[in-house]
């Protein structure tokens, strides 16, 4: 299967041209023979335009979803939608998707497939709260959110949640394969974001794509490098910090081939 990281350029409070760079990128990644394809994190919005969120949230199946899904059905391939940030009072008014609280606003991916149909919505577990407006003005996700899809289990976690490796623990007993992390990841923790997926792939034995952004802030620059990992830790694709389409070649067989050969999985103990 072919996955491709659309590391696409965001401006903050864009939501129409930042949309239109995604499906742009959906179009480009398909024609080039993509099987999926992942977007950033908030990518309709930008990640640190804090102060536009409560005007542009939507709900669940709202118009930035429907352009996406809209996309991945003109052009047969899954989409990972990055997040946008979730109008949680519209999402339960308007839809039979089950919400963590009636009111608020939530950091929500979804996955279609290639028809457009939707199949998991996750939800930002871990909210950033070393100074930012984020745990302040969001509600956490309390669901995994996993989907099948061409012989992978893949699951969703979204930046900041690469901190915390018992939730990629839940998602591998799980049965994920595949983790896809949208991210707005910012200089200077390059170090950071290069260690952590790579580490997250090598203990659980499955692969992590991460997909951040390009796009500079009032206080932040995205520093780009969407990578992906094998389940070895072995890196199969990466970009710069410019702008670009990321493509890897992953197997799920892999997985079961990688925790047979070394199978440090089996020897857990609980």
């Amino acid at each position: 299967m072919n996955l491709t990281l659309a590391q696409i350029r965001i401006e903050a409070g864009d939501v129409d041209g930042n949309v239109d760079r995604a499906v742009e990128a959906i179009e480009t990644a398909a024609a080039d023979g993509a099987d999926l394809v992942a977007l950033p994190e908030i990518f309709n919005v930008g990640y640190f335009a804090f102060d536009v969120y409560e005007r542009n949230a939507e709900p669940v199946g709202g118009q930035t979803h429907r352009r996406i899904a809209d996309a991945a059905a003109t052009h047969g391939v899954g989409v990972l939608a990055g997040s946008i940030v979730e109008d949680l009072a519209a999402t339960a008014a308007e839809t039979d998707v089950a919400v963590p609280a009636d009111e608020g606003l939530a950091n929500t991916s979804a996955f279609f497939d290639r028809d457009g149909t939707r199949r998991a919505v996750y939800r930002k577990h871990h909210l950033f709260g070393y100074e930012s407006a984020e745990a302040q003005m969001l509600v956490p996700g309390e669901s995994l959110g996993l989907a099948e899809f061409e012989g992978f289990t893949v699951a969703t976690t979204t930046c900041y949640d690469l901190r915390f490796p018992e939730l990629y623990r839940d998602l591998a007993e799980a049965g994920a394969t595949l983790v896809l992390v949208p991210s707005a990841w910012p200089y200077p923790r390059v170090e950071h974001w290069q260690l952590l997926p790579r580490a997250r792939a090598v203990e659980n034995q499955l692969y992590v794509a991460t997909i951040n952004g390009f796009g500079e802030f009032d206080d932040a620059t995205l520093l780009g490098r969407s990578t992906a990992y094998d389940p070895w830790g072995t890196l199969l694709a990466s970009s710069d910090d410019d702008p670009a389409l990321v493509t890897a070649s992953v197997d799920p067989d892999r997985v079961a081939a990688v925790r047979e050969e070394f199978p440090a999985w089996h020897d857990r103990r609980r």
